[in-house]
């Protein structure tokens, strides 16, 4: 056991078994509380995976100058797991900070943000001055990155809606050189409760996106093209994905902007321009059906192509110690199946004896991910996540999966729905 793993360790306790959950961002916040009382009463370890190929929001302009994985769910989870009570002023700071976003607007932005690496916002307003001054040298450290990183007037970064929290993140990782140092340092300064950690799927300091097959045999690419599109449609035909254009040199295309001049960014030459775009502003309130349902997810390269990506080495720790697996609500395709597909889950998930409990918990309404045609049934959810966890494994097909990986993948479809049986075949729902 390393260093860090030991730290973790000691910061857990004496607790023993325990929770994981896959979850997005902001939509299973709404369940932090009830989880953390279920650990607590049961004296359980929780962990959150939670998924980094999100290039929506301003996240992708933070991809696209300085590069690495989309932080903004996991500083999500991480801020709203700050203890409410007992209330504390500098803990609410905190709260404050990390959520906060800069103005709509971006040159207001860029004056806000100098005003807090420079220590004058009021949003220091109680956060203690060493506290302070740690969270300070990392902001400070990303705008160093992003003053050195800028070619006015053809690149410059885009202060436009940035979230605090996410500048930390990326900050504390730039300094460090690694991203589970950063989720490290702001859960320890945010102060989660002991026996809970947030851990990305894909411990990284690279960009990860995925695409989404539909059954029209359409590809679409980017996380923000399948969840929140932009108009027109970010439909393409599947050659569009996998053809990069080629400039009359014969060299890759990257992306020219400003009269022809190159614009430099964090991404390598001939990435595909979708991935490269800033998709600061988008609604998620207006949606434009998909044309097709979701066939399936996968993780592609900078250049489109498709790649199999190992899961987290803590994720699957936690997997192999746990005793209840929770698929929790969030985008289905977008959120939650990005984690499952990932080298290694499925087989911890399937083939776990330790793990008794495998629990989806159902969106209250669908979404565009979930709601072409008739809409996603409660047997259509089940199916996606299993589908994804046998993908997990290396086995792909478009038939339905058979009752018995079903039932390997969640509790109650092997036998009688909805229960549970201990070895010498007694009910065991209602202890959990």
């Amino acid at each position: 056991m390393n260093e860090q793993s030991q730290a973790s360790s000691t910061r857990m306790g004496s607790r023993h078994a325990g929770i994981v959950v896959f979850s997005g961002g902001s939509a299973a916040n709404s369940l932090v509380d009830g989880f953390n009382e279920l650990v607590n009463r049961r004296n359980w370890l929780l962990t959150y995976a939670v998924a980094i190929s999100d290039n929506g929001g301003s996240s992708s302009e933070i991809n696209r100058f300085v590069g690495g994985p989309s932080v903004g769910d996991l500083r999500s989870r991480l801020v709203r797991l700050i203890p409410s009570q007992p209330v504390d002023p500098e803990k609410s700071a905190l709260r404050n900070l990390f959520n906060h976003r800069l103005s709509s607007s971006p040159e207001e932005a860029r004056l806000e943000w100098l005003d807090i690496v420079e220590s004058r916002s009021p949003l220091w307003f109680h956060i203690s001055t060493d506290k302070k001054e740690v969270i300070r040298s990392f902001l400070n450290h990303l705008n160093f990155e992003i003053v050195k990183r800028a070619r006015p007037p053809n690149n410059i970064f885009n202060f436009q809606s940035a979230s605090i929290g996410n500048m930390f993140l990326t900050g504390a990782r730039l300094f460090c050189g690694s991203f589970e140092a950063g989720v490290y340092l702001l859960g320890n300064i945010t102060g989660i409760p002991d026996g809970v950690q947030v851990l990305p799927v894909v411990n990284s300091n690279f960009s990860h996106h995925i695409s989404a097959g539909l059954l029209d045999g359409k590809i679409i690419v980017g996380q923000n093209a399948i969840s929140h599109p932009g108009i027109p449609s970010s439909t393409s035909s599947s050659s569009d994905t996998t053809n990069n254009n080629n400039n009359d040199d014969g060299d890759p295309d990257i992306f020219h902007e400003h009269g022809g001049e190159a614009s430099e960014d964090a991404n390598l030459p001939g990435s595909l321009p979708s991935l490269r775009q800033q998709n600061i502003t988008f609604s998620k309130s207006v949606e434009e059906e998909l044309p097709s349902r979701i066939e399936r997810i996968w993780y592609i390269n900078p250049y489109g192509q498709e790649i199999r990506v190992p899961a987290n080495p803590k994720i699957m720790d936690a997997l192999r110690g746990a005793e209840c697996v929770i698929y929790s609500i969030g985008s289905l395709y977008t959120s939650i199946i990005p984690c499952l597909i990932l080298r290694g889950i499925g087989e911890a998930i399937c083939n776990n004896p330790s793990i008794r409990y495998k629990i989806l918990i159902l969106n209250g309404s669908l979404d565009r991910e979930t709601g072409p045609g008739e809409g996603f049934t409660a047997t259509d959810f089940v199916m996606a996540i299993t589908k994804a966890c046998l993908e997990s494994r290396g086995v792909f097909g478009k038939t339905p999966p058979e009752k018995e990986e079903v039932g390997r993948t969640l509790s109650g479809f092997g036998g009688d729905f909805g229960e549970s049986k201990s070895e010498n075949g007694e009910d065991e729902t209602d202890d959990f």
